[in-house]
């Protein structure tokens, strides 16, 4: 393998952690103030789930006015209240589902939901550390979390609803309270959440970047660490960047609401009243929206990235493909997502020459893109595959990157992208891309790891129900939605049926809402599985995938700092599956290789002569014999 320059600093640390773990917990510290990583996963994971669930119902109520524009639904006003009068979805409500279930699904579901999970869970366990570099500012990060998401799910309750306008929450429907209801409080605790949301998105990438750099255990150099490693470090480092830009722009959006200043806003005329702002241009708001906005497309991805890596690699039985071209290729991702927010923006009036820049950026992303996809087909390729749930969403994951991927290119073009900007083509892209894809990575990694964080195992039976039912679901969902918007049909309109050129989608919105009803209730057989297994699944053994990587060497049964002694070395990379000579199909990162002789290779031994010398007397001896005989 390569070399690179690492420092480990994980034994004397270890050493200093290691003693003040294992002490008498109360129900307090140990389940709702808890500074285990493990413990925070799991409310993170749980939170998730419930913030998921909640936009699911968000997103079937105004499928059914899309479906069903003309017809009333007394059900509805029993429901929703003055949110539904008459039996139908007011239109102003229609634009806060809209704005709530896409808000929710990118920061609280897609963000806060995969990688605070995944990383809690995943980072001290497979770099070998007794917890995060600092567990109080973990909890502290769940619980900026879960409070934000209180917040947000609080502006249902005030007078004039929540946020309206699209998650994008564009000025000048954001910056001017009385431009509609959903500008008024629904707006203001928009904000609120959202900047408690980013301080807990800094705090925890905080922590992720520090444990990983400065608490790997002994022999963990960074090309020793699983691809999740990679993925959720990355991402980390990505939101530390971008996120506190839009807290910039949210701030400035305050001012311009409270303070009366004009950053965004300049000539505008409400209800026939001059405003009194100038100077001002809601473009600044785009640039600064989308600065995040572009990098959070990966911040979702990468971590589902890494989860469908590692679960594709051990369910083939087969070393992933091309190791460091993979890790070079998060790398790519992450340097260019912070050059390509421009391409959201080429319906602005941008100068055509900046729009060139930006189309090329745009563009070579995805050549990293596809090295990925490459390397995944290469690993299933030939592979003795267990198709295992968490196999099959990580594979439905790649099914999802690559046909969202493919119309990206059109989306990344100016000169197509003009036409097709604001349609149901967009729509149907980012939630393949975007949605679809970083939630199979999610599913995959909940699948896989459900015995590492509940010590049960989750049925396989209703885990294949659950794949095909969402699956085939999300398929008939978006697919349809790329020819709504090659028709020019727009988003986010609430009675479309009113143009007369778009009537003849209503048969396909209609068919697309059954098909999201269908995918919903798939989500009860897993909502069914999960919440069962944790009280009556199958006990899970240490290690039931027969994986490499260093968290199935912990006990099944939690233990505050992990490991009960001394934390085990590493010795090799993690994915040494099928190798040749060997006695299994595995050999664990915490095997070293005078152990495994008759399975070494000379590239194993690239950074250790010793090794490689001891490697070709083995060998030597090896013929010798074979001669004699």
């Amino acid at each position: 393998m390569s070399t690179l320059a690492v420092h480990d600093h994980g034994v004397a640390h270890h050493d200093d952690h290691g003693h003040e773990h294992h002490h008498n917990q109360s129900f307090l510290s140990k389940y709702v103030f808890s500074m285990d990583h493990k413990m925070i996963a799991k409310q993170f994971l749980i939170t998730g789930i419930t913030m998921a669930v909640i936009a699911m119902i968000l997103s079937i109520l105004f499928r059914i006015q899309l479906a069903y524009p003309d017809k009333t639904f007394p059900l509805l006003t029993t429901l929703l209240g003055r949110f539904a009068p008459n039996g139908r979805i007011s239109a102003d409500f229609y634009l806060s589902l809209v704005t709530i279930h896409g808000t929710i699904m990118v920061f609280f579901v897609l963000t806060a939901g995969l990688s605070g999970t995944f990383a809690n869970l995943l980072i001290p366990l497979q770099v070998g550390a007794r917890d995060m570099a600092s567990p109080f500012m973990n909890m502290l990060s769940y619980w900026f979390f879960f409070l934000a998401s209180v917040v947000m799910l609080s502006s249902f309750l005030v007078q004039k609803g929540p946020a309206s306008g699209g998650w994008t929450i564009y000025p000048p429907l954001s910056a001017l309270p009385k431009a509609m209801p959903g500008s008024g409080e629904g707006m203001t605790l928009w904000l609120i959440s959202m900047v408690m949301f980013v301080a807990s998105s800094l705090m925890g990438g905080i922590n992720y970047v520090s444990t990983v750099l400065n608490m790997r255990t002994k022999g963990m150099d960074l090309w020793k660490m699983p691809l999740t490693i990679w993925a959720l470090f990355l991402t980390a480092i990505l939101g530390i960047l971008a996120f506190p830009v839009l807290v910039a722009g949210v701030v400035l959006l305050i001012f311009d609401r409270s303070f009366g200043t004009s950053f965004y806003l300049s000539d505008i005329v409400l209800n026939g009243v001059q405003q009194p702002y100038e100077g001002g241009s809601p473009i600044l708001f785009q640039h600064l929206f989308w600065f995040l906005g572009h990098p959070e497309v990966y911040i979702v991805i990468m971590p589902a990235m890494g989860i469908s890596s590692e679960v594709m690699s051990v369910n083939s039985r087969k070393p992933i493909f091309g190791y460091h071209a993979m890790v070079y290729s998060l790398i790519g991702i992450t340097v260019l997502s912070f050059i390509v927010w421009g391409h959201h923006m080429f319906v602005t009036g941008m100068n055509p020459f900046l729009g060139g820049v930006f189309m090329i950026t745009t563009l070579i992303i995805a050549v990293p893109s596809a090295v990925k996809t490459f390397n995944w087909l290469a690993t299933l390729w030939r592979g003795n595959i267990r198709f295992t749930p968490a196999m099959l969403f990580a594979i439905g994951m790649v099914s999802f990157f690559i046909s969202g991927g493919l119309t990206g290119i059109f989306l990344g073009n100016a000169a197509l992208d003009i036409n097709l900007h604001d349609t149901y083509f967009v729509v149907a892209h980012f939630h393949l891309v975007m949605g679809s894809a970083a939630i199979f990575g999610m599913l995959a990694g909940v699948y896989h790891w459900f015995p590492k964080m509940f010590g049960k195992m989750m049925d396989e039976k209703l885990g294949y129900l659950h794949f095909w039912l969402t699956f085939i679901g999300a398929y008939l969902v978006f697919f349809p939605m790329h020819f709504m918007g090659l028709d020019g049909v727009p988003r986010r309109y609430y009675a479309f049926t009113e143009f007369v050129s778009m009537q003849r989608w209503l048969t396909v919105n209609t068919f697309i809402t059954w098909a999201a009803i269908m995918a919903a209730c798939a989500q009860v057989a897993f909502l069914y599985n999960f919440i069962s297994s944790i009280f009556i699944g199958k006990k899970a053994t240490q290690n039931p995938w027969e994986s490499n990587t260093l968290e199935w060497t912990t006990p099944v049964e939690h233990l505050h700092g992990n490991w009960p002694g001394e934390i085990p070395t590493v010795y090799r990379w993690p994915y040494d599956y099928s190798k040749p000579g060997a006695e299994e199909d595995y050999i664990p990162q915490t095997v070293p290789f005078s152990q495994t002789m008759s399975s070494n290779l000379p590239h194993d031994f690239e950074d250790n002569p010793k090794g490689l010398e001891e490697l070709n007397k083995f060998n030597s001896t090896l013929k010798a014999n074979e001669q004699v005989k």
